[in-house]
Formats: C-alpha cells, structure tokens, sequence
C-alpha cells in the first residue's frame, strides 16, 4: 500500500482491531491481521473475545516484527491432524476429524478430563469444572506471549469475558490495569467443555456468552475518539435458510454468536448521531447561556468523534457444519487464514471510507464479505 493511502487511514483517526470468538475458525482473523501489517496498518487497540482474545493478546505481546510469527506459531501448534483416507467425501472427513478433536482434545490448546465424562455429577470444584483441561493452553500463552510488551502501553488490549456470580460482562483493559495470562484465558473459558478461570476471587467464563461481537467497548470508550475500526465477524449474521437439520444446527450457532451485532450496531449508529445532534444544538446555544451550569451539563452530551466502522463477514467453507469451530485441521486452518487475507486486502483496495458523508452520522458502517462490499454508507456530494 502506498504511503499516501497509509496517511489518508491515518487521519480517520485510531486503528482498531476488534476479533470475534469463534474457536477454530479464527484462523480467518490471522489472514486479516496479515493483510493489514502488510498495507502498514498496525492497530493503536485490539479488542477480542475467546479465539479473538487470544489472537488479540498475541499481537499486542509480541514486538511489531514478530507479531505474524508468534499468531502462525500459535495456529502451528493447535493443528489437529488425523489421517484420513484420501477417498473420504470432504464432509464425512471433516466429520471425523471434529469428532476426534473432541473425544482427544487438541494439541497445545485443550485435554479431555476423563472424571468429567464419565460421570457430570462428580464434584471437580469451581475451578476444574469442565471436560475439558485448558492447562495446555494456559502454558503455550505463555510462552508465546511477552506480557511486559503486552502491558507497555505500545497497543491497547481489551478482553471480555463473563462473570459467572451475576451474569455481567466485564471487560479486562491494559490501559487501566495489568493483563496477565488469566484475563485472555477467562475471555476463552467456554463452558461447559472449558472451566471457569478465577481472578480476584470471581470466576469468569467466556465472554461470547453474554458479548460475542465486542466492538460496543469502542463506540462506548471514554474519552470516545475518531477510529477507523476493522471490526471481523467470523461468525456470518447473514445465511440462507436451512432445510435440514445438520443446516439447522449449522444456522443456529451462526445467529447465537454473531451475537445479535445488527442490532448493537442499529443501536449505536442511533447513539451517535444523537450525540451530533446534541453538539450541533449546542453550538447554537448564545454564550451567556452556555455558561448556565444546566445548559453546560447538557452539552456535555455531544460528541463530534467519527467512527468508520468496517465489518469483515468470513465466509463459509464448502463443507462447514456446526461443529466448524474445532475444525483445527491443518486444510482449515490454511483456507480461513489466506480468505481472511484476501478479503482484507480487496477492502483495504477499495477504501470505502472515502467521499463525503452527512456530518451528523458519528457512526458510518461499510460492511464486505469475501471481498465484496455488500454495505456502505452513501456519500454526500
């Protein structure tokens, strides 16, 4: 990418990154990162969520040269390779494999706990209750993460996860406190295969449960700035409709964990403009009157930041079913990434954030899935 085209982005603001929870299909999230580094682009913040958290907490532990090495080695070290006949129709195999992945777990990220399958009833204690151990995750963040560049303040991580006692979703940010192993593997604990992970005396679960898209924690930051936010959706809010019940099943994680992001984006784009509204309201406002404690308050509600907002839908692989997301496969892993790739780039050549756009619009969406702009704002002349 040109250097004209890196200041253009520039401008618009921060660079946010905000990645989705989603297991193995992540890996998409990997491609995206890839494409992005590669134009110049690296992100001020990364906001993520269970498979994101972990993608997040990678880049922003890792020094600027090493980042893609660190996230292709973490993705190295999940793979989930059995060997199966060549003969095998592309979905039994896939079958398989999943089916594998869950009765022996997957390297380096989870083990099964063989107490918990053989009876649910058996008390494994609050912090063990699971089918599955996550030490081996636990060990290979570790390893690959440098905590001291993660807490130096040269990106801004935030991570969501679940508290367990009262259903609230809290958000772990490296800008008001220290991030530590515990908070990226809290945002990833997905019961009831994964235990819950304690700190400070709470327990928390994955954040997907309550918060699967986390990209509110932008548009509700304080002080809120002008961003440029890639936010990348992996798991599709948009599909066709199932006519059997493998589709059935398929379709309905794809609705659980978009995590009814319309919706959320419905509401801020109302949030945003409103507080334009407000700002333009209170530039009106006679100065002997905007000294009046009331009106000063009130004012105070405006805002005049910009938000683009690019939403990145992954696409689906051919033979994806509903248990796509421990599809760790070597295959699986290598098409998401070089898709995520792809798409990234054919977006960033397309610059939808260009023109000029209504001015009391704080919040301008531009949507693409595989490459292909489905949504953008429409330009003012």
């Amino acid at each position: 990418m040109n250097s004209e085209l890196q200041k253009e982005m520039k401008a618009l603001g921060q660079s946010v990154l905000v990645l989705q929870g989603g297991g193995a299909l992540g890996a998409y999230q990997v491609g995206v990162y890839e494409a992005l580094s590669e134009a110049g682009v690296e992100p001020d913040w990364i906001v993520g969520t269970s498979i994101g958290a972990i993608n997040a907490g990678i880049i922003a532990g890792s020094p600027k040269g090493e980042r893609l090495d660190r996230l292709c080695e973490f993705w190295k070290r999940v793979e989930n390779a059995p060997a199966f006949g060549s003969h095998m129709p592309a979905w039994l195999a896939a079958t398989a494999r999943n089916a594998v992945a869950m009765t022996s777990g997957v390297p380096a990220f989870f083990q099964p706990q063989p107490a918990a399958f053989l009876n649910p009833h058996i008390p494994l204690g609050p912090d063990a209750a699971g089918f599955y151990s996550t030490r081996p995750l636990n060990d290979t963040l570790e390893d690959l993460i440098d905590f001291d560049q993660l807490n130096s303040g040269e990106v801004r991580l935030t991570v969501g996860a679940s508290r367990v006692s009262n259903s609230e979703m809290v958000y772990f940010d490296s800008r008001d406190m220290e991030i530590d192993v515990r908070h990226i593997m809290a945002s990833g604990a997905l019961p009831p295969a994964f235990p819950a992970v304690r700190i400070d005396g709470e327990l928390y679960w994955d954040g997907g449960i309550l918060s699967n898209t986390p990209v509110e924690v932008v548009f509700d930051d304080n002080p809120r700035r002008n961003s440029l936010v890639f936010a990348v959706h992996i798991w599709n809010p948009h599909g066709p409709e199932p006519r059997s019940i493998w589709e059935v099943m398929n379709r309905q994680k794809d609705l659980q964990y978009s995590s009814r992001s319309n919706t959320h984006i419905a509401r801020q784009r109302q949030l945003h403009r409103l507080r334009h509204v407000i700002a333009e309201l209170g530039a009106m406002v006679p100065d002997c009157s905007a000294k009046d404690k009331i009106v000063s308050q009130m004012r105070s509600y405006g805002c005049t930041t910009t938000m683009h907002v690019i939403r990145l839908l992954a696409p689906a692989l051919a033979y994806e079913d509903h248990s796509k997301d421990i599809d760790f496969s070597p295959e699986g892993i290598r098409q998401r990434r070089e898709a995520g790739y792809r798409d990234t780039m054919v977006t960033l050549e397309q610059a939808p954030w260009r023109g000029k756009f209504d001015p009391l619009e704080g919040f301008i969406l531009h949507e693409a899935c595989g490459g292909e702009m489905v949504h953008t704002a429409a330009s003012r002349a």
